[in-house]
């Protein structure tokens, strides 16, 4: 059994031994750029978490698919970053905005690619069931990410359309990541399916934080522009809260600032940031936070595995969810 600090330490090697191709420059130097900038290293963290909870071996059968769950991960982020006009990613300019929109297209592309060749370099005994489970979860992403764009210009979106949006979106590659290593690591069919209850759960409350962190967060630290959502009329939990409760006069505004034409983007962020603080939207939203962490850490305590292995995954995603970014 193996320390999370021993697992990352291994990862962030795997990372910066990662070889992508040289040549054509412009396709690969963008891949290499968004890679190595740095990040959570959420999703492959979990995986390797979760195998080691069912073996005690971690060698390169188990860290190729990590590192093609990150590689996937990635390149969702390149094209995210796009359809958002996201201007920085990890406090550095997105890759759309270094070189240019197509450039960024094509880079974010063969990013996907690598992710299969990694995720290919699974133990063949599992290689099958593996892919899988990431075909359909790489589905979902695009689907969830199709909602998300969609959402934009619906003038309300329930609870319901929202956290169907976001488990395709964020909870299916979390739940995902964390059971390609339990398959890795041998675990039965029953405990792989426990441990992608916990990364659906983990996955609703880590996006729903990040929805928080978007306009509660600090700038340099959050990584990304502050109010980026409210600008882009995305559909967060925030904002849903704030269309169910809205009444009078802070509906009509509510509205007016999500159908308004030119309005000046700091303005626009700081009356909705009024409007959330008048209905106590924030403590609403970090209550259902800590309720779907709660539910994520009890599929843990379903687990037939002893309590001291499940030491290193329990604190790293505690310490995870008190993050500030």
């Amino acid at each position: 059994m193996y320390t999370v600090s021993n697992i990352r330490e291994w990862l962030d090697k795997a990372i910066a031994s990662l070889v992508l191709p040289k040549e054509p420059d412009g396709l690969y130097a963008p891949a290499s750029y968004m890679i190595t900038i740095g990040g959570k290293r959420l999703r492959p963290m979990l995986c390797l978490l979760a195998g080691n909870l069912f073996t005690d071996r971690i060698d390169q059968e188990m860290i190729m698919p990590a590192l093609g769950i990150e590689i996937f991960h990635t390149f969702t982020l390149v094209h995210d970053d796009i359809m958002d006009q996201s201007a920085t990613r990890r406090n550095r300019p997105t890759v759309h905005c270094k070189w240019n929109t197509n450039t960024a297209i094509l880079s974010g592309d063969v990013m996907c690619i690598a992710a299969y060749q990694h995720l290919c370099q699974a133990n063949p005994a599992y290689q099958a069931e593996i892919l899988r489970l990431f075909n359909r979860t790489a589905a979902q992403v695009c689907e969830g990410q199709q909602l998300d764009m969609d959402y934009e210009s619906h003038p309300v979106v329930t609870e319901a359309e929202y956290l169907q949006m976001i488990e395709l979106k964020t909870a299916a590659l979390l739940a995902a990541s964390a059971t390609i290593g339990a398959i890795a690591g041998g675990a039965t069919a029953q405990d792989a399916a426990r441990i992608y209850a916990f990364g659906r759960w983990l996955g609703l409350a880590f996006q729903i934080q990040d929805d928080l962190l978007d306009v509660f967060g600090e700038a340099g630290v959050f990584g990304k522009n502050i109010g980026n959502d409210i600008v882009r009329n995305k559909k967060t939990f925030l904002l849903t809260l704030a269309l169910q409760q809205a009444a009078g006069k802070d509906k009509t505004l509510l509205f007016s600032l999500l159908t308004g034409k030119q309005i000046d983007p700091a303005r626009k962020i700081e009356e909705m940031l009024d409007i959330y603080r008048r209905l106590q939207i924030r403590p609403q939203v970090e209550a259902r936070i800590v309720d779907y962490f709660g539910k994520a850490m009890g599929e843990l305590d379903n687990l037939s595995v002893a309590p001291d292995r499940q030491q290193y995954l329990r604190q790293f995603t505690e310490n995870y969810m008190e993050r500030t970014q």
